[in-house]
Parts: C-alpha cells; sequence; structure tokens
C-alpha cells in the first residue's frame, strides 16, 4: 500500500494535531489576566483583516482595544501585549514539538536520499563495489556552533522533547501537564551565558542525539553496505565551536577552552560507561564478565572525576573490546554480538574526544598580536626576528616565519590578547593529550586575508613547543568576494612553501579550507555570494591538485538561506566534478541544531541526506551537474549585475540608518541569548564592517523583508528579460542543479517576506523612498522567480516546507504586529523633549521578549 501524499500526511499528523492541542493550551491560565487565551485569537483576526485593509501597527492594536476592551489602562494594555508575547512563544514551542513528534511519519525514513535508497540504488546500477570503496574514504564533518540564533533556554528544550514524546503517544494528561509548565517556564535569560555554559547546552545534542543516531547509522552501512565487516574509516566526524570559537568573543578563555574539551571527555565516558553497564547485563560469561566489570570501573571513576586521569590509551581499551567480542566469537555462539559491535563502533567514531575542538580568531587579531610578540621577543633579547621584521615585505616575512622554532615563556608577556592567543595554541597540546590528537586538531583563522596570515599561525605553533611537527590543521577562513577571488593565489604561495608544504605531507597532504556563506552574503549579497563560493572552490580544487594536495572545503554555513543554510543536501549533491567532494564539512548552528538535529530522527535523517549527497555526487553523476561554458557566462553576468544592485543599495546613505533605527538590529546584544557581543568592535559608531552576519540578517528577517536572501536577484533576472533573452536563463535553470538549488533557497526566503507589515514606512519623511527601492526588488524578484520556474505560488514544488512556514507565520503575525506597534512608540517617544526614559524602557523591553518568538518560529529555514 502506498503511503499518502507527504502533504497529506503532514495536515493529518501535524496541522490538525496543533489545532487540537492549540485549543486546549489557549484554555489554560497560566497568568493572572485568564482572559489572554481567549483575547488571543481576536487580536490575531484584528491584525490579518487590519494589515489587508492597509492600516498600520498602531491602528491595528488601537482598533483591538478599542472594540475587544472597555477603557483599558496604559498598564492593562501593555500587560495584555505582553502577555499575548508569552504565549504565541509557546504556541511556537507547541508546533515544534508537534513537527518533531510527527517527523518519521510525515518523511519518508527510507525514501531518496537515505543510506536504504542509496544503498539500493548502487546495487541496482551495479555499483556496490564502487559505493563500499567511496565509503572508505569519504567524510561528513557536521560541527556544532554556539552562534546565537536559537532562544530556548535548556529547560525548554527539555519540554520541547518531553513534549513532542508524549504528542508521539497521545498521551493527552501528559500533555496537559507539560503545556501548563511551558505556560508558566521562563522563556529568557537573565544573564548572558558564558563561553562554557554554551558549550554544556549543546553537549547535551552530543550525548542524546548524536551519540546514538550516528552510530545507528554507521552500523546500517557497517551491516548492509559492508555485509558485516569493519571500515577503515569513521564516516561521521564531529566538530564542536564553543569554548575554542575566539572570533569576536573576548569571553573565550584558556581556562574555559580546557574545561569545556574536559567536559566533552567526561560526558563520552559517560555515555560509555551507561553502555558497558548494559552490556554488563548481557555478557555474563566466564572469560568476559572480570574484562567488563574492570572497564566499568574505570568509565565510572573518570566519569565521575575527571581529573583522575586514570583511562587506559584508547588503544587499550579498544584492545579488550575486540577481547570480548573474540571471546563471543569463539566460546559464547556470537550471542550478542550484535550490541557488542555497536559499542565498539561507538568508541571507534567517537574515541576519548566525542567532537573536535576547533579553536578560531580573527587574521586582524592574529597580526597584531605577533607585532607584540616580535617585539617583546625583541626587547628581550631574542634573534629570531631581525630588528627591521616589522618593516619587511610578505616574501621576506613569509621567509623568516617558515624556520622559527621555539617554547616561548607566555609570562614574558604583557599584553592580554597575546596570552590569550599563546595561551590556546598551548592548550592545543594540551587536550592532546588528554583526549587524543583528535581532541583538537584545528585552528581555523577567520577574515584570512594572505598567506602571512596562515603562516603567523604555522609560526605561532612553532614557537610553542610544536618544533616543525605540528599535528593541527591550520584552516583559513576566506569571508568576503575579494577573499575569495584572492584564495588561489594565497594557496599557491602556501602550497609552494617548503615548510608548510612538508607540515601538509605529515597531515596526509591534505588541505582543509573553510568559506563563509554568511559574511559572503552580507558582503556581496546572494547570487554574488553562492557563486563566488562555487568558483573559489572550483579553482582552489584546480591548484590543489596541481600540487598533489587533496582539498577538503568546509563550509559556514547558518540556518536561512541568506547565511548558507536552506536545503544544504541539495547543494552538496550538485556540485559536479571539478569541485574537491571527498568530504563535506559544515557548520550546524542555532535553531538549525534543534530543527535538523533536534531528535533521534530528524538527526539521523539529515545525517543520511548529507552522506547521500555526497556519495551521488561521486557516483550518480548526471548531467545536470556540469556548467557548461555558456551557463557559465550565464551566471558570471547574473552574479556580477545582482552584486552592483546589491552594492548600490548598500552604499545608499539610508542604509546604516535604516537598520540602526527602524530594524531590531541593536536589541540582538540584548538578548543574552549568546556569550559574544552582536559586534566585532566596542566603538559606539555602527560601521557595516563590524556587523555580524547573525544580528545583519536577522534583523531584516524580523522586519519581514529578508534582503540578504533576494537582493539583487530581481535585477538580474530582469536584464534577460528587457534584453529578450530570459528563455536563456529559464534553460540553465532546467539544466543545473547547482542554479535550482540556489533559486531555491531564494524562494524560501521571499516567501518569508511580509511587506504588508512595514508598509506604514513608505509615508516616513525620511525612509521612505528607500523602504519603496526594498519593496520594488522583492516584487521583481518575486514575479520573476515565479516566471523562471513556472510556478503559480513560490514553492510550488515543496508544498510541505511551504505550509509549514505559513503556519509560522501566521503563528506570530500578532508577535510582528506588536513588534512594530513597539518600534514605532519608541520613535515617538525619541523625538520627545525630555524623553519619558521609563516608557521608553518598557517598549525596548517589548521589542527585545518579540524577538524570540520571531527568530525561533524560523527554524524550519534549513
Amino acid at each position: 500500500m502506498h503511503k499518502q501524499p507527504k502533504l497529506t500526511r503532514f495536515n493529518e499528523n501535524v496541522l490538525s494535531k496543533y489545532q487540537i492541542y492549540n485549543s486546549i493550551f489557549m484554555t489554560l491560565p497560566f497568568d493572572s489576566i485568564t482572559k489572554t487565551g481567549v483575547l488571543l485569537p481576536l487580536f490575531h483576526d484584528v491584525c490579518k483583516e487590519g494589515f489587508s485593509s492597509k492600516k498600520n501597527p498602531t491602528e491595528i492594536v488601537d482598533t483591538f482595544f478599542s472594540t475587544y476592551q472597555v477603557n483599558p489602562t496604559e498598564k492593562e494594555r501593555l500587560d495584555l501585549l505582553f502577555h499575548f508575547i508569552q504565549y504565541i512563544e509557546r504556541q511556537v514551542v507547541l508546533f515544534d514539538a508537534i513537527e518533531d513528534a510527527s517527523f518519521a511519519t510525515v518523511n519518508n525514513m527510507d525514501g531518496v536520499g537515505t543510506m536504504r535508497s542509496t544503498k539500493e540504488t548502487a546495487v541496482k546500477e551495479n555499483k556496490k563495489e564502487a559505493l563500499k570503496k567511496h565509503l572508505e574514504d569519504f567524510k561528513v564533518r557536521i560541527v556544532l556552533t554556539a552562534h546565537p540564533t536559537q532562544f530556548y533556554p535548556g529547560t525548554v528544550l527539555g519540554i520541547i522533547t518531553d513534549l513532542a514524546e508524549a504528542i508521539e503517544k497521545d498521551d493527552l494528561l501528559l500533555i496537559n501537564k507539560l503545556l501548563a509548565q511551558l505556560g508558566k517556564t521562563p522563556f529568557f535569560k537573565q544573564e548572558k551565558p558564558t563561553p562554557y555554559d554554551e558549550a554544556v547546552s549543546l553537549i547535551w545534542y552530543l550525548e542524546n542525539v548524536f551519540y546514538h543516531s550516528v552510530s545507528d547509522t554507521y552500523n546500517y552501512i557497517q551491516n548492509n553496505i559492508f555485509d558485516g565487516k569493519e571500515i577503515p574509516n569513521e564516516i561521521i566526524n564531529l566538530g564542536f565551536w564553543p569554548g575554542g570559537d575566539r572570533d569576536g568573543n573576548p569571553f573565550v578563555t584558556t581556562e574555559i577552552t580546557l574545561n569545556v574539551a574536559k567536559r566533552l571527555k567526561k560526558m563520552i565516558l559517560k555515555n560509555y560507561y551507561q553502555d558497558v553497564r548494559i552490556l554488563k547485563k548481557r555478557l555474563t560469561f566466564s572469560g568476559i564478565e572480570h574484562i567488563i566489570t574492570e572497564l566499568e570501573v574505570m568509565l565510572f571513576d573518570n566519569s565521575v572525576n575527571p581529573d583522575l586521569n586514570t583511562m587506559i590509551s584508547l588503544e587499550e581499551f579498544k584492545g579488550k573490546l575486540y577481547e570480548i567480542k573474540n571471546l563471543l566469537i569463539t566460546k559464547h555462539q556470537s550471542i550478542y554480538l550484535e550490541e557488542m559491535n555497536d559499542f565498539i563502533n561507538k568508541v571507534h567514531i567517537f574515541g576519548y574526544h566525542f567532537a573536535t575542538l576547533d579553536i578560531r580568531q580573527d587574521s586582524r587579531v592574529h597580526h597584531n598580536v605577533f607585532s607584540q610578540i616580535v617585539t617583546t621577543l625583541q626587547e628581550n633579547g631574542s634573534t629570531l626576528f631581525p630588528a627591521n621584521y616589522l618593516s619587511l615585505s610578505d616574501t621576506e616575512q613569509i621567509e623568516i616565519l617558515s624556520t622559527v622554532e621555539d617554547n616561548v615563556d607566555i609570562s614574558i608577556f604583557k599584553d592580554e590578547m597575546v596570552n590569550k592567543t599563546l595561551g590556546s595554541v598551548k592548550a592545543v597540546k594540551t587536550i592532546q593529550e588528554n583526549n587524543g590528537e583528535k581532541g583538537s586538531n584545528r585552528y581555523i583563522i577567520s577574515n584570512n586575508q594572505t598567506a602571512v596570515n596562515v603562516m603567523e599561525t604555522f609560526a605561532m605553533f612553532n614557537l610553542c613547543g610544536f618544533e616543525h611537527n605540528i599535528t593541527t590543521d591550520i584552516i583559513p577562513l576566506f569571508e568576503t568576494v575579494d577573499d575569495l577571488i584572492n584564495a588561489e593565489s594565497v594557496m599557491r604561495i602556501l602550497y609552494t612553501n617548503n615548510a608548510y608544504k612538508k607540515h601538509l605531507e605529515s597531515r596526509n597532504n591534505k588541505q582543509t579550507i573553510m568559506l563563509g556563506f554568511s559574511d559572503g552574503t552580507k558582503d556581496g549579497g546572494y547570487l554574488m555570494a553562492n557563486w563566488s563560493i562555487y568558483q573559489a572552490k572550483e579553482n582552489l580544487t584546480r591548484i590543489s591538485r596541481e600540487f598533489g594536495i587533496k582539498v577538503i572545503f568546509f563550509d559556514g554555513r547558518g540556518g536561512p538561506p541568506a547565511r548558507g543554510g536552506g536545503k544544504t543536501h541539495q547543494f552538496y549533491a550538485s556540485l559536479g566534478p571539478n569541485i574537491e567532494d571527498e568530504e563535506i564539512q559544515l557548520t550546524i548552528q542555532g535553531q538549525t541544531i534543534s530543527s535538523n538535529f533536534g531528535t533521534l530522527d530528524s538527526a539521523q535523517y539529515n545525517i543520511e541526506q548529507l552522506l547521500s549527497a555526497g556519495i551521488s555526487n561521486e557516483l550518480f553523476n548526471n548531467s545536470n551537474d556540469i556548467i557548461s561554458e555558456s551557463e557559465v557566462q550565464i551566471m558570471n553576468d547574473l552574479a556580477e549585475t545582482s552584486y552592483k544592485a546589491y552594492s548600490d543599495f548598500k552604499g545608499h546613505p539610508k542604509f546604516m540608518p535604516y537598520l540602526e533605527r527602524m530594524s531590531t538590529l541593536k536589541y540582538y546584544g540584548k538578548t543574552n541569548i549568546g556569550s559574544r557581543p552582536s559586534k566585532r568592535s566596542s566603538s559606539s559608531k555602527l560601521e557595516f564592517s563590524d556587523l555580524r552576519a547573525i544580528p545583519f540578517v536577522g534583523s531584516w528577517s524580523q522586519l519581514k523583508q529578508n534582503v540578504p536572501g533576494f537582493y539583487g536577484v530581481g535585477t538580474a533576472l530582469k536584464k534577460y528579460e528587457d534584453n529578450g533573452e530570459f528563455d536563456k536563463v529559464k534553460a540553465f535553470y532546467q539544466n543545473s542543479d547547482f542554479f535550482k538549488a540556489l533559486i531555491g533557497n531564494s524562494m524560501m526566503a521571499l516567501s518569508k517576506s511580509f511587506f504588508e507589515l512595514t508598509e506604514y514606512m513608505a509615508d516616513d519623511e525620511e525612509f521612505g523612498e528607500f523602504w519603496k527601492i526594498i519593496y520594488e526588488e522583492y516584487l521583481i524578484s518575486k514575479r520573476l522567480l515565479l516566471k523562471l520556474c513556472d510556478y503559480d505560488i513560490l514553492m510550488q514544488s515543496n508544498p510541505v516546507g511551504k505550509a509549514s512556514i505559513d503556519i509560522r507565520e501566521n503563528i506570530v503575525l500578532p508577535l510582528l504586529t506588536i513588534q512594530q506597534f513597539a518600534l514605532r512608540k519608541i520613535q515617538e517617544l525619541q523625538k520627545e523633549d525630555p524623553v519619558n526614559e521609563k516608557e521608553l524602557e518598557i517598549y525596548e523591553k517589548m521589542v527585545t521578549r518579540s524577538l524570540f518568538g520571531n527568530i525561533n518560529a524560523s527554524r524550519n529555514s534549513a
């Protein structure tokens, strides 16, 4: 029997359940105003009706109060609006939990893109041996980052998990209790989390989700593709940034880095201990019992007290597991062999490190630090660097950086940043000693612009006792459009440098290069950023192959399409033969962690989608993956045209004032969701270059204008329409999976736009014309994307994704209205003399609180 269509399954299992449980939720009085749940649907209707009749948010709020309240006081009005915010935040959580509970029903866990489907395709096409061979080298690396786009505190995440389970079982009594608990649980944090707090929150996902989903996927591959034989490859690697990512985060210290590494080891040992206890109950056979008891005691002691350090080496640990396995096979008829293999696989994948702690710092910080190091060493009589080092050319500096080595005493440096930077390099050595090399063996240089940036990092390792045996990958991160263009020449200098070449030989001739989608889009606009990264990958693949180096690309992706999110597996499946694809590495951040990897089902499904994307690109190549010469010209032209449009827009004199005064940009820093500041520098003046991609993209999203996801796309397509050559772009769209994925993700950004919300800005004396420029580009982009795809509505080919977005947008409509109402009120208050500070504070709090639900509702952006 065929399953019902996906949209029907979604409507029955998600939409219907949401309507039922939401009606229960709305009757729960969890605050002093018992009518909130009754009044919110009425307010929702007033918002809908108000926007369709072109009322502004202030008029909508006033209409609601004059219709449904008898002469409310200002305090009563404000209290009710704050209670609406509380209710809507929790409606979003309820919808999240229902989607999580229905994930396996709505998505076909054995369908296209899963490992079962991939294996069956390989068998059918006589490619099972080729699939095995590919999986001996191919890897997917999922790197969890603490970039703050997830507003749920741990307590709420726990409720979502329990609620999803209760909904799956239709346990009405428990659902009722959990909804009541949800109503009384605070959603916002009084204080900013520390980087260590962020690490603890994300380690929860490692323990409760990835530990099981990763090993389940690996077990399936081993049993069904490798016929039970051992695989000389972990296939899935996990990476971790909280506690190691220093880029713009002054709160990350060496002590925090070491404590996070210690916590990672402690939690993997705790998970091993729990598994060993279960095995001990089963493996009650002679010759085995004493080995497993010894392991149990050791794991317990070291997971309770990480400072004990009495664990045997990882190799010895594995040796004892193989000893048990051999005894099961030779003496005990292979009873519980499957369970034993599962545990051995987990140890093979997670070692003593659980996830690799990456270190990251900005090249500009490095450069300043390095200048301080040189000056201080010279002042202390060192002859490592010549007196004129700082005035030498790049080529001359690189020559010196290639040869220096020492084990400098950090205490001679008085500058705090020098201490932190060298401390983090020394911390790598300590972590490798405690957690194994994989504990921390990647150092990322963000905003990398030159070969000197890489060689300064190389020299820092050699100055910290690594003595030209650097057991760490040095990873340049190219972010801006210019940096992406220059990346090839930077790598050529490095590949021809003897010292660096020797370092790469010791790293199996592999070079990892990171590419930043978020900052690329912020800098160059949507089409140019994605095309620049595609071209950079082709160029870097070519030059790496020329020098016999295997290049590994690591993509810095965010949640929404404007930050490199969207349907990522479609992007990876479309890259073609000119881009190295032995590994897929990408960052997963914010709400993408909870939406794509928050449950066992969704994590396994999305891990398998990424694996199969890499496999299909290699094994099941089709002509749609190859972009022809004429199509390259079209893509170049589209990217250039959109880049010019976006650059002109970005250069508009009202661009920064609009973001500063008409959006929620400055409120991101007040939300206490992330440990790092919302901009890179501490100066009071807002500079575009200091803006972080998350608040930048997020602010456009809160305005429901989503500029970074589409601006310039419409202008680029219109050029072809005006020239009577639209059929050329249409043919390109039909022939290229890469262009199709690009357009699909931009369409997602457009479908989350709602310009009626801010239509009042068209009449603003200062910003009216600027608003109209954005709206015009939105209309052109929407019209021409529909024309390009032959669609009647946006996201026509993804009805479930569209349905999910529509429901979420519908839930937060009153929240967006309240936010805009508060922003308008703030603008009015700021014009008064004197300013009523107390009133201003209340409305600013209203804006900040309304950020939470709006962002959480967007979690399906990836």
